[in-house]
């Protein structure tokens, strides 16, 4: 497993450090008071920062003490937390403005070769503005204007240690991507589920007949296909739900909607003879909209009348109905002779690697400058909007952050088309793709 990246938080006594510790973190780890010097050792926690994650430690309070007292002793701590760090979070207090400590500490932070973000803390209101100015004479740069307390400049903060603790894809990612592929088998009752999952296996490993709903449980199997690990999961059927009175049918559908989160891949299977339905689409709806892969399979196609015209009317009514995800791919299988099952289990392969695909920033960036300049955002109401970069924050599903001034009036039609852009010129295809917009702002821009 690799090292996830550090985040060294340093600053005088009671600057706020352990509450943007605790923000990070996401709990109430380090001890918070009004006195200064409450933390003594460092303290260490895993953070998320818009989908960034990196290690973060909280250090006390720097002083200039001789080496020999308690609090000399906590500031060699802090130096040697700064040199482990990959980037080093250097906190003022905007409020108390700066103070010829905060200036020792800036000079001894130049000194070292760890890099060095500044950050205002207690800037809420106009309470700070006097204090953001004097640090920018600290030499280390544009300070951030944050409120560790309100949760506020985070989307700044994000810029501004993106450059040190985003990773490509590492160890993690391909070790998932690697494993069992997890293989849920979803639709209505009596599509015939069981039935292909037991021509997969090649055993009558489950119980099938012509009644619905006899498959009650979602059943998990472990499986090797052609020596790669698959987890097999069926699924009891899901039928609408103002159709479902039974309470322990309530409770398959209700376990079979599990089966879908913990899948990475899902399979809708289709009735051949039956065509496709409105269930189908608030089925396959609900598959996107947890993030997870789909792939849509006509079964029993050996006795299916008129198949290509099925097909074709299938194609287009999902095309039309899941307008979020066009192009998911469409499939044929019979589960009674096997016919179409091998490259169903391919496609469920490569639609995988495709869910846990990263692009790296600079072909991302690339990608969005040229998709901007195409269609440059509208400005409602006179006011532009500015989008600056864009970054993948996550895979499985592939995530990403758009970065701007006034993205919160981005109209959803331009959303769709960054988002169709991602889908069809970076390789993503019909897999779900999430975009989250984020306005950072001016702390002089009142």
């Amino acid at each position: 497993m690799s090292r996830l990246p550090t985040v060294a938080i340093v600053g005088r006594p009671n600057v706020g450090k352990s509450t943007l510790f605790n923000r990070l973190v996401g709990r109430k780890v380090a001890l918070v008071d009004d006195r200064p010097g409450v933390t003594r050792d460092r303290r260490e926690g895993e953070a998320t920062l818009l989908g960034l994650d990196f290690r973060v430690i909280d250090t006390a309070g720097y002083e200039d003490e001789d080496p020999d007292t308690l609090p000399g002793r906590m500031r060699a701590q802090t130096i040697a937390a700064v040199r482990e760090a990959d980037v080093a979070l250097f906190l003022i207090d905007a409020r108390a403005g700066m103070t010829p400590l905060d200036e020792e500490i800036a000079r001894w932070l130049r000194s070292e070769s760890t890099p060095v973000v500044l950050a205002a803390n207690k800037a809420e209101g106009r309470s700070g503005e006097a204090g953001i100015l004097e640090a920018f004479a600290l030499g280390l740069g544009e300070p951030i204007a944050m409120s560790a307390e309100h949760g506020e400049g985070v989307v700044d903060l994000f810029e501004h240690l993106r450059p040190y603790v985003e990773r490509e894809p590492g160890d993690e990612e391909e070790a998932e991507a690697e494993g069992p592929l997890k293989l849920a088998i979803v639709g209505r009752p009596n599509a015939g589920k069981s039935t292909l999952i037991n021509r997969m296996l090649e055993q009558e490993r489950l119980i099938t007949g012509p009644e619905a709903g006899i498959t009650r449980d979602s059943i998990a199997i472990d499986w090797e296909y052609r020596g790669r690990p698959v987890r097999l999961i069926d699924t009891a059927g899901m039928r609408k739900r103002a159709k479902v009175e039974d309470k322990l049918e309530k409770l398959s559908v209700a376990d079979a909607r599990r089966a879908v989160d913990f899948a990475e891949v899902v399979v809708l299977l289709l009735d051949g003879t039956r065509g496709l339905e409105a269930q189908d689409l608030r089925i396959a709806s609900y598959v996107l909209e947890e993030g997870r892969a789909l792939l849509v399979a006509i079964n029993k196609w050996d006795v299916a009348e008129d198949a290509s015209r099925l097909f074709n009317g299938i194609k287009a009514a999902l095309d039309e109905g899941l307008a979020q995800a066009r192009g998911v791919p469409l499939l044929t299988v019979s589960g009674k002779t096997g016919k179409g099952i091998d490259t169903l289990l391919q496609a469920a392969f490569e639609v995988r690697d495709t869910w846990s695909a990263r692009v790296s920033t600079g072909q991302l960036n690339r990608w969005f400058e040229e998709a901007v300049e195409k269609n440059p955002p509208p400005a409602p109401g006179g006011k532009r909007i500015k989008l600056r970069y864009i970054t993948q924050v996550g895979t499985r599903p592939p995530s990403f952050v758009l970065f701007g001034t006034r993205t919160e009036m981005l109209p959803e039609s331009y959303r769709r088309y960054l988002v169709n852009g991602i889908r069809k010129d970076l390789g993503f295809g019909a897999v779900p793709v999430r975009l989250a917009l984020r306005s950072s702002q001016n702390p002089f821009d009142r």
